[in-house]
């Protein structure tokens, strides 16, 4: 009733201004549910309530090499369905969006030049979506994306974060704003260990995101390595899926509105050394800065900077960790709706513990004002002062 009039409102509102339709107002969609197009599996799978996972692009179209980004793409749906979850790739194709591309699809991306097809964050939806474009999608758009199509949560390799150096370039990801507004919970092996993970994981704390290990150690991953090479562990650690599913139904229930960041180790398998990495990292953001990379396109040189400096080992890895990841997230999906008494896709109603009504603050803010002067001859009260005077 309440969407019904707020539509009705909105109606009237805009063909007083224009003759463009009015937009259909929808509580969660970033622009009308009839604007993401579901394949078929992922809308058997909503229809039958069955749990969903959905999964990045951008892996696809600027993290690795063809054919490996779609031999890795079809091995992470695979280990989805294995688990016993469905698989849902997110990205758009010709400004369309997609909830669970098709093989011929996921082939598309794969094979589309980088420099044409947009590596896709919140704010590149809208252009790529009205240029009808490409588009890989990073975390922050799957997370909303995901969120509009109602799946609570979706598997990556590593988020991205703070920048080393971003004291002075200000570079960092929105995959940490979007963690902070999107109620998305993300499996990951932490931070891609080309950033600034200390500085990433104060920056997820000033956003009131969890963060959670999933394992038997505390120690925060470092994508390519197990932990830091300054061992920093994580603020919070569970040791297994069921426990990582109560904390999203929990948080759904209270109505706390964040993403949830769920960390999970590379297999020891794959694991790399601290110090090879970061010895790599290094020569690599050296050739970084030598060639005036910046921005977005930083990130996808440095990840094939490092493939070429570790002779394929830090693909290897990347690999092994996202498959190992998508493994995760589909236990967690699973769990997640065994413990709901309804569909793993709509969520419960809940009562939100945050507070809709407007606060009123009772107080004061003091401000405390440091003023040198340098002259050397001041007037105070309405007398000179020879010498240095701090007030």
């Amino acid at each position: 009733m309440h969407r019904i009039r707020l539509n009705d409102l909105a109606a009237k509102l805009w063909t007083r201004r224009s003759n463009v339709p009015a937009p259909i107002i929808h509580r969660r969609s970033i622009a009308g549910r009839n604007s993401l197009v579901y394949g078929s599996e992922v809308a058997t799978a909503r229809q039958n309530g069955l749990p969903i996972v959905a999964l990045e692009s951008t892996i696809i179209t600027h993290g690795m090499p063809y054919p490996d980004n779609l031999n890795t793409a079809l091995k992470v749906e695979d280990a989805v369905r294995k688990q016993g979850a469905v698989p849902a790739t997110i990205g758009i194709i010709d400004g369309k969006v997609h909830v669970g591309l098709n093989n011929e699809q996921l082939e598309i991306l794969s094979k589309a030049d980088s420099a044409e097809t947009i590596k896709c964050s919140r704010r590149d939806i809208s252009f790529i979506a009205s240029h009808r474009l490409n588009g890989g999608t990073t975390v922050s758009a799957t997370m909303l994306i995901a969120h509009a199509a109602d799946i609570p949560i979706m598997a990556t390799g590593g988020i991205g974060g703070v920048h080393r150096g971003a004291e002075m370039t200000f570079d960092i990801s929105t995959d940490l704003i979007e963690l902070g507004r999107t109620p998305v919970a993300v499996v990951c092996s932490g931070v891609k260990s080309i950033l600034d993970i200390g500085k990433t994981l104060e920056y997820l704390e000033t956003q009131g995101i969890p963060v959670i290990k999933i394992g038997e150690t505390p120690e925060f991953p470092a994508f390519y390595c197990s932990e830091t090479s300054d061992k920093i562990k994580a603020p919070y650690r569970v040791s297994n899926t069921k426990k990582a599913a109560d904390i999203v139904k929990t948080q759904r229930i209270l109505g706390i509105n964040t993403g949830i960041l769920f960390t999970v180790s590379i297999p020891e398998k794959y694991t790399l050394k601290p110090d090879i990495v970061d010895s790599a990292i290094s020569e690599a953001l050296e050739r970084a800065s030598a060639m005036h990379i910046t921005g977005k396109q930083v990130t996808p040189f440095l990840l094939n900077e490092l493939n070429k400096i570790t002779c394929g080992q830090s693909l290897e890895a990347n690999i092994a960790l996202i498959e190992n990841n998508a493994k995760v997230a589909a236990q967690i999906a699973l769990n997640l709706c065994e413990k709901s008494q309804t569909s793993c896709v709509e969520p419960a109603p809940v009562r939100s513990i945050i507070s809709k009504r407007k606060p009123v603050v009772v107080g004061g803010a003091v401000l405390d004002t440091v003023v040198q002067v340098k002259e050397s001859k001041i007037n105070v009260s309405q007398k000179r002062h020879n010498q240095n005077y701090t007030k």
